[in-house]
């Protein structure tokens, strides 16, 4: 395939990536594609664009009452490297041009509801006969088939459906006791980073065979696959794992303790971190107790152990504490506010809080990439696009229309 005109280096280089998704999963998907320097084309609807633009404040760029030129930082969070396209594929000229893009990439990512996109003629049954290479990318809450395929889908539903707040908060008996969601929408972060993995997959498997497939994503499927020890627990013990909220059901200590100035971490993960805590703690007894000697002692009598546990880190600051545990090899740490995050020097050292800078709305703030590959790492091309600031190029450029025709399109409402 063409390369963009800012051709990266990335690993992906050469791979064009047609981006139809909006919200989180299908963007996060499509960013780390971008990331790894695919050539990403998100196609928007006009005038309006992914839904996540509007969903603020916070804003980035404009005066707070100019929606034409601010960005949702919501936006922002999903969409860097990317090129935007606005195309109204509710049109007959639209769902051509969107074809037409298709013939011409490697790869589709949408989360229309199922059957959303048979209508338009632009379903993987259709494409497929387009473009026999394309790897064609469906995110939805529940896949393509079974009883609720047709449902919509949402992070917070399936993290209820699906288990995660079932484990996932204070026990009932305890004051703010009762299943709680994660602080971010982990269930469709997880199916982007799924989502990315099967279509490389898919795109290798491609270079063997010749053919494209049919990738098909389901939030709850991620969701159900994901947790991962605590399914384990229950498949092997027949037991529904409790709520523990910041203990862990195998493990013991290894949970938020109380300090003379807040809380931190404590999260041994072994007899001999346990035998060095206790020294430091000037507790050594605890070590020896046969309650507490082994972990699977410790998990039995909980308990007992957490409540004097709790009476001694209470003596120190978390600082102190950290210095201490630090010093002998025990891992602890502190619960940070995200002011405390990207002021703490190891995340300034990985360089984890970038800025970019978007024309026409100026410093756009960015968390960095977590992949570092040695030979082919991570490029910041462009912040993420403000809409259609990529229109005329892309259908001059990809599908080689002539000025006059696309401004015949804008005329007609079609971009």
């Amino acid at each position: 395939m063409a390369q963009a005109p800012d051709a990266s280096t990335g690993a992906l280089a050469g791979t064009r990536v047609l981006d139809l998704s909006r919200v989180l999963a299908g963007p996060w998907a499509t960013q780390i594609l971008a990331d790894l320097g695919a050539d990403v084309i998100k196609v928007e609807r006009p005038g309006t664009g992914d839904d996540t633009r509007g969903w603020g404040p916070p804003w980035v760029g404009g005066a707070a009452d100019d929606a034409s030129q601010r960005l949702a930082a919501y936006y922002l969070c999903a969409n860097r490297n990317k090129r935007s396209v606005t195309i109204d594929i509710a049109t007959p000229q639209g769902q051509e041009l969107v074809r037409a893009l298709a013939a011409r990439s490697d790869v589709l990512v949408e989360n229309f509801k199922v059957g959303g996109l048979a209508r338009h003629g632009l379903d993987w049954a259709s494409l497929q006969q387009v473009n026999p290479r394309l790897v064609y990318c469906s995110i939805t809450g529940f896949g393509q088939d079974g009883p609720y395929a047709h449902r919509a889908g949402y992070d917070f539903l399936v993290q209820g459906l699906g288990g995660l707040m079932s484990v996932t908060g204070r026990p009932d008996d305890e004051p703010g006791g009762g299943p709680m969601k994660v602080g971010v929408a982990l269930t469709d972060i997880l199916t982007g980073l799924y989502a990315a993995n099967a279509i490389q997959a898919a795109l290798a498997a491609r270079q063997r065979t010749g053919r494209g497939q049919h990738v098909d994503m389901a939030l709850l499927d991620v969701q159900v696959a994901c947790l991962a020890n605590q399914a384990m627990n229950y498949l092997a013990g027949g037991r529904n794992p409790q709520r523990l909220g910041n203990a862990h059901p195998n493990i013991v200590p290894y949970q938020d303790f109380p300090t003379a100035d807040g809380r931190m971490i404590l999260a041994v993960g072994n007899d001999g971190q346990f035998a060095r805590f206790c020294d430091a703690a000037g507790a050594p007894e605890l070590a020896q107790d046969a309650r507490f000697a082994t972990n699977a002692a410790r998990v039995a009598h909980r308990d007992a152990l957490v409540a004097q546990l709790c009476e001694i880190t209470a003596r120190r600051s978390t600082a102190d504490w950290i210095g201490v545990l630090e010093a002998r090899a025990v891992p602890c740490g502190p619960v940070n506010r995200l002011d405390q995050v990207f002021a703490d020097p190891q995340v300034r050292a990985r360089g984890l809080q970038r800025q970019m800078t978007l024309p026409g709305v100026g410093p756009v703030p960015q968390l960095a990439s977590p992949m570092r590959l040695s030979a082919t790492p991570v490029q910041y091309r462009h912040a993420p696009p403000s809409l259609g600031a990529d229109t005329e190029h892309i259908l001059q450029d990809v599908l080689e229309m002539s000025p006059e025709d696309v401004s015949e399109l804008r005329r007609l409402g079609i971009v």
